[in-house]
């Protein structure tokens, strides 16, 4: 018999109506629902004396719902779990996700059971699933339904969901401008990108108080000569940035959306006519990404270049090799770090 044990019990089995150890085991099934048929593993038990299956009604209904989600699978839905993972994942239960949705009270429960929901339903919990921002404003629109305690718990948990997912598409975003860059090591340093360290740069500078005013443009220049100096003293850069030589200096490509990643303390400024990106960072914290001889290198940018006004560390960097060699607009090469003017 094809079957696939479980677990093994001493239980009273109904089967030989004796106490023995039964055996649960998973054994394939064929059934036909909706007219299309479906394999499925049900769940029953295993009784060694009489040579026989048989199930409870606990499995009875377990089985029920194993045989619709394979035609769920079959069709392209969602199974039962998967609507449960969606609904647990904003922390919302199911009377009131159904508020949220506009259905009625006990539709999802249904769902998350025995009933197989409709391809217009399925479309829209799949929507809801990836989209955390749509899920803020149907809260936003069931606010006056929902208790203020449970409101704000969604409104939580949905906000964190939103700023993950966020940070998550933005990476996905930066790394895929770097791909044509993959393979060339006086481009990116003889460093494989990693964002993680290059949140952890702009955070150790903007706690630092030895440097003064760190708003953006002096802030890319840190980051090229923490950069530049890590390949001058140790053959590889930190992190794994490209930069290109723009007016104002060395600016690492994808630099706007860089400032935009989560954990980077970027704060934007009303300048009157313009705004302006200012970076500080006063509270306590870690740097896991960093080595120790990374924060070294980047103390030695801090102590040179730190107390430089923006137009300082501009004209400092007009000088370097690297910027006078380089085309306007494109990419700086590693290269140069050896004549470092640090």
């Amino acid at each position: 018999m094809n079957m696939k044990m479980i677990k093994s019990e001493k239980r009273f089995c109904t089967c030989c109506m004796e106490e023995h150890e039964v055996k649960t085991v998973l054994v394939p099934e064929e059934a036909t629902f909706k007219n299309v048929k479906v394999v499925y593993e049900a769940s029953c038990f295993y009784c060694d004396v009489a040579e026989e299956l048989y199930m409870d009604e606990q499995q009875m209904q377990e089985n029920d719902i194993r045989l619709k989600d394979a035609y769920r699978k079959e069709q392209g839905l969602l199974t039962s779990s998967e609507i449960c993972n969606i609904r647990s994942k904003y922390r919302i239960s199911q009377r009131d996700f159904c508020i949220l949705l506009g259905w009625g009270g006990k539709t999802i429960t249904r769902y998350e059971g025995h009933q197989v929901q409709d391809k217009a339903h399925d479309t829209i919990l799949k929507k809801i699933g990836r989209d955390s921002e749509w899920f803020l404003s149907l809260l936003s629109d069931a606010r006056e339904s929902l208790a203020v305690e449970t409101y704000q718990k969604y409104l939580d948990a949905a906000t964190t969901l939103y700023e993950k997912n966020q940070d998550l598409y933005l990476r996905k975003a930066i790394e895929a401008s770097y791909a044509g860059f993959h393979g060339n090591q006086l481009f990116h340093g003889n460093t494989e990108l990693s964002l993680d360290k290059v949140v952890d740069m702009i955070r150790y500078f903007a706690t630092s108080k030895q440097i003064t005013n760190l708003y953006k443009v002096k802030l890319m220049k840190l980051m090229w000569y923490a950069d530049a100096l890590s390949y001058k003293k140790r053959s590889f850069a930190i992190t794994g940035l490209v930069y290109q030589a723009m007016p104002m200096g060395a600016v690492p490509v994808g630099h706007n959306s860089i400032i935009n990643l989560k954990d980077v303390p970027c704060e934007e400024v009303d300048m009157g006519e313009t705004n302006a990106y200012h970076f500080s960072l006063k509270e306590k914290t870690s740097f896991e990404f960093l080595s120790e001889e990374d924060k070294k290198i980047l103390d030695i940018v801090i102590d040179k270049l730190g107390k430089m006004t923006k137009n300082q560390i501009v004209s400092f960097m007009h000088q370097e090799q690297a910027y006078v060699e380089t085309k306007p607009r494109e990419v700086i090469s590693f290269e140069y770090a050896r004549n470092l003017q640090i």
